[in-house]
């Protein structure tokens, strides 16, 4: 049946790129949301981004099945993976915080932005890497084959 529903899922080798960008709109969305609450002292913003920064998760479950030569692991896999994870930790950090000082920390607000900041830039940078794995080197399989033909 889900075949059915989502045919591309059957030329996935696992579901990481189905389910990764949820955690990047999600954390990008909290990110701004924060700016803009802090900003504009917006109440509902605030309470907005605590719930967005609270996401991620499935790329370490997929690295195991990504087929790619050792150089490229070496060079870009490896490399991704440590972005996603400062990712992940800065992410589990300002949620903590978010959870503590409820929704929108206070005390040490310009450092609470500015780590949403890093966080945006590390992720984006770790989400390169992911993107060159996959459409440089085929790392997504089947779901992207070479060379790709355009067609109007």
């Amino acid at each position: 049946m889900l075949e059915n529903l989502l045919p591309g899922l059957q030329h996935l080798q696992n579901i990481h790129p189905v389910t990764i960008h949820f955690p990047i709109a999600f954390l990008t969305g909290a990110a701004v949301c924060y700016i803009a609450a802090w900003i504009r002292s917006y109440k509902a913003l605030e309470s907005t981004a605590f719930w967005l920064l609270l996401a991620v998760g499935t790329g370490l479950y997929a690295e195991d099945g990504v087929m790619i030569s050792y150089s490229v692991r070496a060079h870009l896999l490896d490399q991704h993976e440590k972005l996603m994870l400062t990712t992940l930790g800065l992410s589990v950090c300002l949620s903590a915080w978010a959870l503590i000082a409820r929704p929108f920390p206070r005390k040490g607000r310009v450092f609470f932005v500015l780590l949403c900041g890093i966080l945006l830039a590390v992720m984006t940078i770790g989400a390169d890497y992911g993107a060159r794995l996959v459409y440089d080197y085929n790392a997504g399989g089947d779901a992207c084959s070479q060379p790709i033909e355009y067609t109007r």
